[in-house]
């Protein structure tokens, strides 16, 4: 007879924790060894920026059409295919001699990670209350800190003990460790009314008494898909809701940030303020460090703010408008000495997160579960190509000011304002849209 758990639903947090680790560290394996690559064959600023935009639009490719896989696979096949698939893109660039390869290589790899995201939003709104959500995408987004802390130092030891191509191929294989304890968690399941489903209520492991208190806040909810009854997804009748275009657009300006950070940190550290491999090493992982804190921070507050009787429209707008007070300081990056140019690129990774986590629970609680991982796929989809525009956008700016990373930076500050304004306008109340 197998043995029950109580609170296996944070155990399937912490699961998506790891994940998101691993999705990370594939991620930080160029911009930690670009410079690196740099001594086996050529690769200018600008095709550097190209591989970042390469991968950014393979990325929102496949975070739309991976949050529509993870609806019609189930979250468990949608995991285990994406995962597969990135970890032997990663290791293929160990193997690249040129820099079309590298772009080939980044590429795939967008292709693969491009699911994470939106399979992970999909889970927590199968296994979380709306009043837990935030905590638990506060917990997996964590592991987005966590991965980029590692890579940092990780990679810069296996450079120099190993070469380069090795931080691909160790980074690649520890994306097989986890697809092994995905299947392990999911090996007590019963087949669902779906042969993808694998949900609360066909977990052996899941006590009666946590499924009926996940059905029960979900019944609260009014999810159109309590029963289990599935609606057909019309991806164009999304965008006559003006709380998606609103989404949409906040990402798009938001995520653009976010991407020109971790890629460019450490190049930035390196080309402005003349870091080697190892100050990177040792000063690199400190951004990544505050990035997680504000991924907590954010979660945490929010779920605090319900537990204490603020709606949760209340609740995510509040976190919301904290968050926001972090990114201006980016603005005087350029101008700051070493020390406090780290402390201001901090303050800018902390203050994203910390919005992030309530961006990545509003589709949770917009929309019923069987279309979360459509709308996230979708949002998280304008995301990425937010990203891919700044990055091109970015590289015409520095390479018209011969290196100038002032007015990037200033723009990178006005981005959040900008957009919670956008969110107060578009959404002027968060609660479930009625099909």
């Amino acid at each position: 007879m197998t043995k029950k758990r109580k609170r296996q639903r944070w155990h399937l947090a912490s699961l998506l924790t790891l994940d998101t680790v691993n999705n990370y560290l594939d991620r930080m394996t160029l911009p930690v060894a670009i410079i690196a690559i740099h001594e086996s064959f050529p690769v200018s600023d600008s095709q550097y920026f190209l591989i970042s935009a390469i991968f950014l639009l393979a990325y929102a490719v496949m975070y739309a059409g991976g949050g529509r896989l993870m609806d019609k696979l189930g979250t468990y096949w949608g995991f285990l295919i994406i995962n597969v698939f990135w970890g032997l893109s990663v290791i293929s660039t160990g193997f690249v001699n040129s820099f079309v390869g590298l772009a080939v290589a980044r590429f795939m790899l967008g292709l693969g990670e491009g699911g994470g995201f939106p399979g992970a939003s999909k889970a927590v709104a199968e296994w979380f209350p709306a009043k837990e959500r935030s905590s638990a995408f506060g917990l997996f987004n964590t592991g987005s800190s966590i991965g980029s802390v590692l890579a940092v130092p990780l990679f810069a030891v296996i450079m120099v003990q190993f070469g380069w191509r090795w931080v691909f191929f160790v980074s690649g294989s520890l994306g097989f460790f986890w697809v092994a304890y995905w299947m392990y968690f999911y090996r007590n399941n019963e087949r669902g009314s779906r042969w993808g489903d694998r949900l609360p209520e066909h977990n052996r492991r899941v006590t009666e008494q946590e499924v009926e208190y996940i059905k029960k806040a979900q019944t609260a909810e009014a999810l159109s898909d309590s029963t289990g009854s599935i609606q057909p997804i019309r991806w164009l009748a999304f965008f006559k809701e003006r709380e998606l275009i609103g989404l949409i657009i906040a990402k798009f300006l938001t995520d653009g940030v976010w991407y020109f950070y971790i890629f460019m940190t450490p190049k930035y550290l390196f080309d402005v303020h003349g870091f080697d491999t190892r100050e990177i090493a040792y000063y690199g992982w400190i951004p990544f460090a505050a990035a997680a804190c504000g991924s907590l921070m954010g979660g945490a507050l929010s779920s605090k703010l319900i537990k204490k009787g603020k709606s949760i429209n209340a609740s995510r707008k509040i976190t919301l408008a904290m968050a926001v007070l972090f990114l201006p300081i980016s603005a005087f990056v350029v101008s700051a000495p070493t020390g406090l140019a780290i402390v201001f690129i901090s303050a800018a990774y902390l203050g994203h997160q910390f919005w992030n986590v309530i961006v990545q629970a509003l589709p949770t609680d917009l929309y019923p579960r069987f279309k979360v991982g459509s709308v996230a796929g979708i949002i998280g989809c304008a995301g990425a190509l937010g990203g891919f525009t700044f990055f091109l956008i970015a590289d015409w700016v520095l390479a018209s000011l011969g290196g100038g990373y002032g007015p990037i930076f200033i723009t990178l500050s006005l981005m959040h304002p900008v957009s919670f304004l956008i969110i107060l306008v578009m959404i002027p109340q968060i609660r479930r849209i009625e099909a």
